[in-house]
């Protein structure tokens, strides 16, 4: 493989890390419970059989994105109790799935690193503790802290870029999802996709199939 080189920034570098499938490995279990949750919570509460059930969200993720931005735009849901309801994992330290390396990546890694999910903060906070990187991360933005609209809405990552004064540094998105990567590029950020796929989008700068590569490859430079 090439290596990867990053030019030596003359700023400090401010990371944008996902977490499910970039961090850790939420395919297939954690995924499959999610998706699970989410159809039973719409069975239940629009009344609704499976296959219904399974379109309705099939056209609101086409129509708006996301399950939940369908639910709160034409049903009223309460977007706290429909996340309470579907990410649900007491049994977190059993079926989390990562390399335990990602935890010395890090903590070693230069610059401030923000941890961007479309997840609930409880569900984050969950995953974060199993894995024990919490103490390594500056900041976690959730959907919650979104106002509960998405990535890749462009308007979701532009407040966050503000919040955390991106101008002031040389920002690097980090994305096992290619939306997201999309609208970072149109932002101006650095792209990164974290993925095994055979090819490589345009408006993605670097492909890796692991996020442990960045350590191996990247050539970082700036205060952290």
């Amino acid at each position: 493989m090439r290596p990867l080189r990053l030019p030596k920034p003359l700023r400090p570098t401010l990371w944008l890390f996902d977490l499910d499938d970039t961090l850790h490995r939420a395919t297939p279990v954690i995924f499959e419970r999610m998706n699970r949750a989410m159809t039973e919570y719409v069975m239940r509460h629009v009344g609704l059989d499976q296959p219904q059930a399974n379109d309705l969200r099939r056209e609101y993720w086409q129509r708006y994105g996301a399950t939940l931005l369908g639910l709160m735009r034409r049903h009223g849901t309460d977007p706290d109790h429909f996340l309470a309801e579907t990410h649900q994992f007491p049994d977190m330290d059993q079926v989390i799935d990562f390399d335990k390396k990602v935890r010395r990546f890090l903590k070693h890694l230069p610059g401030r690193k923000v941890l961007v999910s479309n997840a609930p903060r409880h569900y984050v906070q969950a995953v974060l503790a199993s894995m024990r990187v919490a103490g390594h991360l500056h900041a976690i933005e959730t959907i919650e802290s979104m106002n509960y609209v998405p990535k890749p809405a462009r308007s979701s990552l532009a407040r966050l870029l503000k919040r955390h004064r991106a101008g002031h540094a040389r920002v690097v998105m980090v994305e096992d999802n290619l939306d997201n990567l999309k609208t970072a590029k149109r932002l101006g950020l650095t792209t990164v996709w974290i993925s095994r796929a055979a090819y490589k989008p345009a408006f993605v700068d670097f492909k890796l199939r692991s996020v442990l590569q960045l350590a191996r490859h990247a050539r970082f430079g700036g205060a952290g």
